[in-house]
């Protein structure tokens, strides 16, 4: 089993488990590995170290060589956008569980409750931008915004 850190062209960050490196390069190849964020299939192979197991080869542990990190690295970046991407993923399920999902109502719906045709509530759904601009024009308020696929659907 291959264990490889992987990224997306949104620079979410991910781990993939693979029969081999070969599966992996061929599920690439079909679009079939998609960053659990957002979706998307462009998804790139991060630089790791491979883990090897040699203790029980020599019947003693290696202990580990003390990790020096490059001068020129950033040391934040990566936890600032670890934070940033789990925030952003609490935020989403938040949304999802206080809206209502009208899918392709959107602009039928929001026009119901702006016009009091219909109960006031949160909703979300899908729309053509022409309709988005309608609405915008009519002065109801509304936001594009993308629901990564993983979060739109019970995992189980």
């Amino acid at each position: 089993m291959k264990v490889l850190d992987l990224k997306c062209s949104h620079e979410h960050r991910f781990e993939g488990w693979f029969a081999s490196t070969e599966d992996f390069e061929s599920q690439l190849s079909r679009k079939l590995v998609a960053c659990p964020v957002c979706a998307a299939t462009d998804v790139s192979r991060m630089p790791s170290a491979p883990r090897l197991n040699l203790s029980s080869a020599r019947g003693e542990a290696a202990a580990p060589a003390p990790a020096q990190p490059a001068s020129n690295a950033p040391q934040a970046a990566a936890p600032e956008a670890a934070v940033l991407q789990a925030r952003a993923l609490k935020f989403m399920r938040e949304l999802i569980e206080k809206t209502e999902n009208v899918g392709e109502r959107f602009a039928e719906e929001a026009r119901r409750i702006h016009y009091n045709e219909a109960p006031a509530r949160n909703i979300r759904g899908v729309t053509t931008p022409e309709d988005a601009h309608a609405l915008l024009e009519e002065g109801i308020d509304v936001m594009p915004l993308p629901v990564p696929d993983a979060l739109k659907e019970p995992l189980q």
